[in-house]
C-alpha cells in the first residue's frame, strides 16, 4: 500500500465494503451492479488483456478490483477491467492505479450529469498516472472513446468492425469491437 495513504482510515473502511466502490471527495461512494451487456464487453476486455500476462508485461484485471491513489479528491479507482503493471498483486488493494482503464457505460451513465462525472473521473486517472482510459458505449455507433494522457480531450474513436488499441499503455495489443457483443442466436 502507498505510504502517503497506508494509514488511511477510509482504506480501512473500504476494505469491509461488501460490493464495489471507491473513495472520492473524502467518502466511500458505492457503485451501481452493470447490467448484462457492459458486464460481458468488461469481460471480454479483460480477457483478452490477459494474453498480454503470458508475456509478463502486467497483469489484467476484470471488475471490482481497487487501485489506490494518493490525490486530493480521489483515494481508489475500481474500473471495469485494467491492466496493471505494478508490484505483484498481493491480498490487498493495488497499491498504485492501472496504465489501462476501462469505463463500461450502464443504463445509468447517460446525460450531463454523467457526462461530467466520467470527465471527472478520467481527469483523476490521469492525474494519478493512468495512461490510457476507454469509455465504452455499447448504445452508441461510436463503442470505444479512447482517451490518453497526452490527448485528454479529443479522443480516439473505434467503431464496430474496427480493431481497438490501448497504446502506449498496452504495447501491440488489440481487441476486436464487435467481440464486445454478444453473439447473435437464432431462436
Amino acid at each position: 500500500m502507498a505510504t502517503a495513504i497506508a494509514n488511511d482510515p477510509l482504506i480501512e473502511e473500504l476494505m469491509k465494503v461488501d460490493g464495489k466502490a471507491e473513495i472520492v471527495n473524502g467518502r466511500i461512494v458505492n457503485l451501481l451492479p452493470e447490467g448484462g451487456r457492459p458486464s460481458y464487453a468488461a469481460g471480454r476486455i479483460a480477457a483478452a488483456l490477459s494474453l498480454c500476462e503470458q508475456v509478463g508485461c502486467g497483469f489484467a484485471f476484470g471488475s471490482n478490483v481497487a487501485f489506490l491513489c494518493d490525490l486530493p479528491n480521489r483515494k481508489s479507482f475500481s474500473p471495469d477491467a485494467a491492466f496493471y503493471v505494478g508490484p505483484e498483486p498481493e491480498m490487498g488493494f493495488l497499491p498504485t492505479p492501472p496504465v489501462f482503464a476501462v469505463e463500461v457505460r450502464s443504463e445509468n451513465d447517460y446525460g450531463p450529469q454523467a457526462e461530467r462525472e466520467m470527465a471527472q473521473k478520467r481527469a483523476h486517472y490521469f492525474a494519478a498516472g493512468t495512461l490510457v482510459v476507454w469509455d465504452v458505449d455499447l448504445q452508441n455507433e461510436e463503442v470505444i472513446a479512447k482517451y490518453t494522457s497526452q490527448n485528454q480531450v479529443r479522443p480516439q474513436i473505434f467503431k464496430r468492425g474496427e480493431e481497438a488499441d490501448a497504446e502506449p499503455a498496452v504495447s501491440s495489443w488489440k481487441i476486436a469491437v464487435d467481440s464486445l457483443f454478444p453473439p447473435v442466436r437464432s431462436k
